[in-house]
C-alpha cells in the first residue's frame, strides 16, 4: 500500500490529537507506529498510555517548552537527532506509520531546515504514511503533501486565561 504525507496545520486546537487518533486506528488495524514529538519535552498524558498500546513506540525530541524563549543549544541538538531517528526509522522498514508532532514548529524556530525536512520525506521508502503536525507549516510542505488539513481556531478558552488542563490539553 502506498503511504501518503498528511500535514495537520493551523492556529486551532486538534492537530497532535488527530495525529493520535490515527495512529490508534493504524495500531488497531495491525501497523506499527512510530510518533516523534519534536519541541515537546514535557510530561503530557498521552505519554502515559501510547506506550501500552500494542504497535506504538512514541519518543520525544524536545528539552522542554522553548515557545516563550529562544531555543537553546540542546533544543536545535535534540530535533536535529530526532530528524535523523526518523529517517532511519522510516528507510528500517519496521514502521508503517510515522508521525513527526510539531515537525512544523521546528521549522517555524530554525531548528532544522525544510531542505532537510524534504529530503527524508522524499526519500521514505513508498509504503511510509508520514503526519506531520504543527502550527506554521510552510507552503512548501504544503506543497509536497497529499493531505492538508487546517485547524482554525474560532473561539478558544485560553483568551479568557483557562490553562492548559491534564487529559484535555495535556
Amino acid at each position: 500500500m502506498k503511504g501518503y504525507i498528511q500535514v495537520y496545520t493551523g492556529n486551532g486546537k486538534g492537530k497532535t490529537t488527530a495525529a493520535f487518533g490515527l495512529s490508534i486506528r493504524a495500531a488497531a488495524a495491525g501497523k506499527k507506529v512510530f510518533i516523534g514529538q519534536f519541541v515537546k519535552g514535557m510530561h503530557y498524558s498521552e505519554l502515559d498510555l501510547l506506550p501500552r498500546i500494542e504497535n506504538i513506540t512514541i519518543k520525544q525530541f524536545g528539552m522542554g517548552c522553548f515557545i516563550r524563549s529562544t531555543p537553546s543549544a540542546e533544543d536545535y541538538e535534540a530535533a536535529r537527532n530526532g530528524l535523523a531517528e526518523i529517517e532511519r526509522i522510516m528507510q528500517s522498514g519496521d514502521y508503517d506509520v510515522v508521525v513527526m508532532d510539531e515537525a512544523n514548529i521546528a521549522l517555524y524556530y530554525g531548528l532544522f531546515s525544510l531542505e532537510e525536512l524534504k529530503q527524508v520525506l522524499v526519500n521514505r521508502p513508498e509504503q511510509v504514511e508520514v503526519v506531520i503536525t504543527g502550527r506554521y507549516a510552510p507552503q512548501e510542505l504544503i506543497e509536497l503533501a497529499d493531505l492538508v488539513t487546517e485547524m482554525k481556531e474560532i473561539k478558544h478558552y485560553y483568551t479568557a486565561g483557562v490553562e492548559a488542563r491534564t487529559g484535555i490539553e495535556k
